[in-house]
């Protein structure tokens, strides 16, 4: 029996992982903590095998902070979070899984420049939100021990039914809009069942290291929009019409680059020695969509 604690009530990823495990009510038993306040440092740790560790602050428009906002990124995303591996590893849990993100190594590249990051990529991150991530991972690692392992997954975007973010407002676009452009991107991208069973595997095989798992391919935003919009019976056409005057905007406008630029793991730092992806491409969007 793995006695596993989740950080973060009513977390999207932390939700879905615990219902994924909760099939297996045999082999997995769960509880939740909120970390919203210094209750937690009274909880304790010493019967759990396993934090996940999900309790953070998303991301948000970083280019309109104030440094008050930027204070809270840091000591929510990167100080909570190596204080409550430091608790965990005093009081003998033996595995930390932390929730840290693709935007250690920033934000995706402009129209049409590739951006593919291999082993060898550094992490760079583009804005205080990863930076807070970033600086999280750098405090976790001079905790690791033989008897305290760490595993950091840094996951492209994650969707699935209920998600939030890019997602969501690609999909209201897709049963609404005639037309779309049709930019050639590569993205990686990961849905929530195939995390949850990365996560599972993770913890069964008590592994410790850095992650990142993604779907078997890569996708761009024409496609995703263009399948979305066949789970619903609807006929969307990919016009290069617009593609001169997304280019040209791109350059003052963000969302544009967020939406049609390219940003992708290399496919081989993704795999793993147990098949976690339980949802082809196709299948995961008529899961999310129905």
């Amino acid at each position: 029996m793995k006695h596993v604690l989740i950080t973060g009530i009513n977390s999207y990823i932390g939700n879905s992982v615990k219902e994924w495990l909760l099939k297996q009510p045999e082999i997995y038993k769960i509880n939740e903590i909120d970390l919203r306040d210094d209750q937690w440092c009274q909880e304790d740790f010493s019967h759990y095998d396993v934090i996940f560790h999900v309790a953070g602050l998303a991301h948000s428009d970083t280019g309109n902070a104030s440094e008050e906002t930027k204070k809270l990124y840091y000591k929510v995303n990167c100080d909570l979070t190596v204080d409550v591996a430091r608790k965990a590893k005093s009081e003998g849990v033996k595995q930390f899984i932390f929730m840290s993100s693709m935007i250690v190594y920033g934000e995706s590249t402009p129209i049409g420049k590739p951006k593919r990051i291999t082993v060898e990529t550094v992490p760079n991150p583009a804005n205080f939100y990863g930076d807070s991530k970033w600086q999280a991972e750098i405090g976790l690692e001079k905790l690791r021990s033989e008897n305290f392992k760490i595993a950091i997954i840094r996951p492209p975007m994650i969707y699935g039914k209920g998600s939030k973010g890019n997602y969501p407002r690609l999909a209201r676009l897709a049963r609404k809009l005639p037309l779309f452009p049709n930019l050639e991107n590569e993205r990686s991208m990961l849905h929530i069942d195939n995390l949850s069973e990365f996560i599972r595997l993770m913890i069964l095989n008590e592994e410790a290291g850095v992650f990142f798992p993604q779907n078997e391919a890569y996708i761009s935003t024409s496609e995703l929009v263009k399948e979305i919009a066949a789970v619903h019976g609807k006929k969307i056409w990919l016009t290069h019409l617009f593609n001169p005057f997304l280019r040209l905007f791109s350059r003052r406008v963000g969302i544009i680059n967020k939406v049609f630029g390219n940003l992708s793991y290399d496919l081989q730092m993704s795999e793993y020695k147990e098949d976690y992806r339980v949802r082809t491409f196709a299948e995961s969007i008529g899961i999310t969509e129905k």
